[in-house]
């Protein structure tokens, strides 16, 4: 008898296993985990350049194109490269507004209109906050970088970025 019980409990244990690895496909377990993770690791990163003043800056930007990947954007995240930041791409020329939560860099927004200008910048944005940060106009996408990159870069409104997301 005790044999039939150890083969029924290691059946039950098997299956719970199963199910447990298995869980994000079953309803009633969230699918932004699951969906965050993926979209972070579909995230390509590419060459963007920043033409200022002082001449022609190259980046290497992860693009987020799709919703999770915008609404994930930098969140939780403790650095990044000296030469590294995010391109949030919204498709459509619009407002735009952007906050810090869940975010402990501080982090300079450059906003771009679909012809590649900058069109505004918020500077220094403070970790965590939960303020919204307005594009002030239309803009086609915003580049995150890490707070003092675009003071060291010498951005300012009215300057060229060059990426296929922007018309040429």
């Amino acid at each position: 008898m005790s044999f039939e019980l150890s083969r029924r409990v290691s059946s039950v244990v098997a299956t719970l296993l199963v199910l447990l690895l298995c869980a994000p496909a079953f309803p009633g377990r969230t699918k932004a985990a699951g969906a965050s993770a993926s979209a972070a690791a579909k995230m390509t990163v590419e060459p963007l350049e920043i033409v200022t003043a002082t001449g022609a800056h190259r980046l290497r930007v992860e693009v987020a194109r799709t919703p999770d990947q915008r609404e994930k954007g930098l969140m939780f995240r403790t650095s990044l490269p000296a030469d590294g930041g995010m391109l949030f791409d919204f498709h459509d020329e619009r407002p735009v507004s952007m906050w810090m939560k869940n975010t402990p860099l501080s982090l300079d927004m450059i906003f771009v209109s679909r012809a590649g200008r900058v069109v505004s910048m918020a500077l220094g944005a403070e970790p965590f906050s939960e303020r919204v940060i307005s594009s002030g106009g239309p803009a086609l996408a915003v580049i995150e970088l890490a707070a003092g990159v675009a003071q060291r870069l010498s951005i300012a409104v009215g300057d060229t970025v060059k990426h296929p997301t922007f018309e040429r």
